[in-house]
């Protein structure tokens, strides 16, 4: 048995260990690295809620149709 750490304690070092190998390998992006992300992201948005509101747009009159005849 000597030699073996306890195992309760063994995953949060392992855990540890790896989250600090991930942060020293991140790298801050570049402006146009970032910009390109925020470009990604706001069309992204633009997509969704495009989605959201044709399916919102088509869900009404259908409700109404389906509530109305009630």
């Amino acid at each position: 048995m000597a030699g073996e750490g306890n195992p309760l304690l063994e995953q949060p070092r392992q855990f540890a260990k790896e989250s600090v190998q991930l942060i020293k390998r991140c790298a801050k992006p570049d402006r146009k690295e970032f910009t390109k992300i925020c470009q990604a992201v706001a069309i992204g948005f633009l997509v969704m809620g495009f989605i959201g509101y044709f399916v919102k747009l088509i869900h009404i009159p259908i409700n109404n149709i389906i509530v109305g005849s009630a």
